[in-house]
């Protein structure tokens, strides 16, 4: 921005990308103000992924950095835990208590008795991934990452061999853009930009699967409408049209895929009326959906997290990528598949995650078992000694973890220290011994790397933090000294572990970055095609997965794997509602939250409202429940109270609470994830939010 015509108020502009976790990890351009602090935040217009465009919440992020109850200084619980009793005390103070009680435990059971547990709070490669550094050099228990991405990651790859698709920004060059399985207007919003444009432009069509009738599929042509956990079944009978009717690319079939033949006598009893009868879905809906899908080769199969989010989403994710392989959609531009791009950019976290100092023997517990893990459950610690210390960075997990009893019931254990770094005073930090005051992305320095799209992304520090507030990276190097910890990379700053890991990886240099802002990794057309043959030794695409040795970053597999189908398939493996519990139950995303994040902004919280559960009204009207009423949602793990709003665009039988709410928002201090399971999915764990048997009855 030209200093001439800067709104009055404004310093300068900067560079970052959006920390938060959401697939498009946006490029923005940010207002500073004169007194150092960041104004409006817009979509980078130069960068052709974000084009420009960005979420409601992200533009508004001042109101959150600017917030006054951020957090300034360290403290000390003197309260009951969860009472929000402390006391200021100093840094030095803060880091003494907490090494000393890391120490004491490891004194007790051994270093495994500690576990550093982070997330996604911010997608930084350095303030996210540096606590690993600590954790492998001190020899702490491992955190095997489940609570996302496991099932939709392992469903797609179990296909193409690899994370990686076809350019996202080729949506604009579709004739047929199907979004299956993610409400983008809520989480992706540049989906929509390079969907709607292929609309605009071409003429192309936009489909959309989905549970309920949100954002996205009431924006789309041909909103197919499935019940929670279906989408397999959808999948199957869409193919079996496709061979019936002469879709079927039995050029490319032969030549890039495994069986074929296989598969399509396998969908012969697959059909719409099959499908059905499982999905809710109208037969007449899903002809027309495939044969949609037929008449336009170059579709664009834009496949989310949600509906990998059950106890079958990776064998329903492996079910949808398999549809462009019968069509040979991946032939052309604007066609095939698209989840992730996670295996395009072969950076070297070597020296930010410690990974030359990594003991392979240390355990890995389970992210989505922490409830589990802290009541000492003999199977979720794997044999091991008890969890005695946390150190919490990135996550709120007393409000986002499955099986909220139990993840509220360890916290509270009198003999667990705990430590968080936040930003706010949120249920995980109130459970505290020590809250450390974190940063934000505009406050250190950073890099991103893009999950919906094939940008590396720099995010410099462009003001200076408010109070004593600390970056991530600083405080695990503080620590570590304290801890008797040793590695090269606690003695770089952020900007010297990103250019060596820019320079050790061939991506150039910070120096390079820092002029570019953003870096385009996007492999050639025939490599993102798939056209030099899928990522296996033979280079077919997979119908039959080895679902044991798919390609994934995990540990151990775990859940029912030798029960997963041999070929696309409803697998029915998820909570399937009963008379005692006749309803199931997603857990989707806001549109003004995005998991715990944002919800202490007002803006927010008045865009939200309140917590609600969607319900049919004739589901409504059978239990005797009117719009607004206060309702109770129950099932084995526990109860939840909050209000109904009736909603037609749902199957009977299903319910949708949006968004997760801090637990304080309900009534009873219990929070939606109360009634979410935290048993591991096949193949390689996951938390099934969207996959919940549940009853629900007018509160008295």
């Amino acid at each position: 921005m030209n200093q001439a015509v800067r709104p009055p108020g404004v310093k300068a502009t900067g560079y970052s990308a959006c920390p938060h976790d959401c697939p498009s990890t946006c490029a923005l351009e940010i207002d500073i103000l004169d007194g150092g602090t960041i104004g409006r935040v817009r979509g980078a217009k130069a960068n052709d992924y974000t084009a420009g465009v960005i979420c409601a919440k992200v533009a508004r992020y001042a109101e959150r950095a600017n917030h006054p109850d951020r957090l300034l200084y360290p403290l000390q619980r003197v309260g009951e835990k969860g009472s929000r009793d402390f006391r200021r005390i100093g840094w030095d103070d803060a880091l003494d208590i907490v090494a000393e009680n890391l120490l004491k435990a490891e004194a007790r059971h051994g270093a495994q008795s500690v576990w550093p547990y982070f997330y996604a709070g911010t997608m930084g490669l350095v303030q996210r991934d540096g606590i690993n550094r600590l954790r492998h050099a001190k020899k702490y228990s491992g955190f095997h990452s489940t609570i996302c991405v496991n099932p939709a990651y392992a469903g797609f790859a179990a296909g193409t061999g690899k994370i990686a698709g076809v350019d996202p920004r080729e949506m604009a060059k579709s004739d047929l853009v199907v979004i299956w399985g993610t409400n983008a207007v809520n989480t992706q919003v540049n989906v929509m930009t390079h969907a709607t444009r292929a609309r605009k432009e071409r003429g192309a069509r936009i489909a959309a699967v989905d549970v309920y009738m949100n954002g996205t599929m009431q924006q789309a042509d041909l909103p197919v409408l499935v019940k929670p956990g279906t989408d397999g079944a959808l999948a199957c009978a869409v193919m079996h049209c496709l061979f019936r009717d002469g879709y079927a690319d039995w050029d490319y079939l032969t030549k890039y895929t495994d069986a074929p033949h296989e598969l399509e006598a396998h969908l012969k009893t697959r059909d719409p009326q099959w499908a059905s009868a499982i999905t809710g879905t109208p037969v007449e809906t899903i002809e027309a959906f495939a044969r949609l899908i037929g008449e336009n080769k170059r579709t664009f199969f834009r496949l989310g997290y949600g509906f990998g989010r059950s106890r079958n989403g990776a064998a329903n994710m492996h079910a949808a990528s398999c549809i462009p392989a019968v069509t040979g959609a991946w032939l052309h531009e604007g066609g095939g598949a698209f989840h992730m791009n996670a295996d395009i950019y072969r950076l070297d976290k070597t020296l930010i995650e410690g990974l030359d100092v990594w003991d392979r023997s240390v355990r890995m517990l389970d992210q989505s078992r922490i409830g589990a893990i802290l009541t000492g459950d003999p199977d979720a610690l794997l044999g091991g000694p008890p969890v005695d210390a946390l150190f919490v960075q990135n996550t709120n997990p007393v409000s986002v973890a499955p099986d909220q009893t139990l993840v509220k019931r360890g916290f509270a254990r009198p003999d667990l220290f705990t430590c968080v770094h936040e930003q706010f005073m949120t249920e995980t930090a109130a459970m505290a011994d020590v809250v450390l005051p974190a940063t934000m992305f505009t406050e250190h320095d950073d890099i991103y790397r893009g999950g919906g799209h094939q940008y590396i992304v720099l995010g410099p520090k462009l003001v200076e933090p408010p109070g004593e507030c600390r970056s991530n990276h600083d405080v695990v190097v503080a620590l570590a000294s304290r801890l008797g910890a040793t590695h090269p990379g606690f003695a770089m700053s952020p900007r010297q572990l990103i250019d060596q890991m820019l320079r050790v990886s061939k991506r150039g240099t910070l120096a390079q970055l820092e002029a570019d802002k953003w870096l385009d990794c996007q492999p050639p057309f025939e490599k993102a095609h798939y056209l030099d043959g899928f990522n296996w030794p033979d280079g077919k695409f997979r119908f039959k997965p080895d679902w044991p040795n798919v390609p994934f970053r995990s540990p151990y597999t775990s859940g029912p794997v030798s029960a997963m189908p041999a070929l696309p398939d409803h697998w029915a493996s998820i909570e399937q509602a009963d008379d005692e519990h006749p309803f199931r139950m997603t857990t989707s995303p806001a549109r003004a939250f995005l998991n715990s994040t944002f919800t202490e902004t007002p803006t927010s919280q008045g865009n939200e409202k309140r917590p609600t559960v969607l319900i049919h009204p004739e589901d409504a009207a059978g239990q005797g429940i009117a719009d607004g009423d206060a309702v109770v949602l129950g099932n084995a793990r526990g109860q939840v109270r909050l209000h109904a709003k009736l909603f037609e665009g749902l199957r009977r039988g299903v319910l949708v609470a949006e968004s997760i709410w801090p637990n304080a928002a309900y009534v009873d201090g219990c929070g939606i994830n109360t009634l979410t399971g935290a048993d591991s999915i096949a193949p390689f764990g996951g938390a099934a939010f969207h996959d919940n048997k549940v009853w629900v009855r007018r509160a008295g």
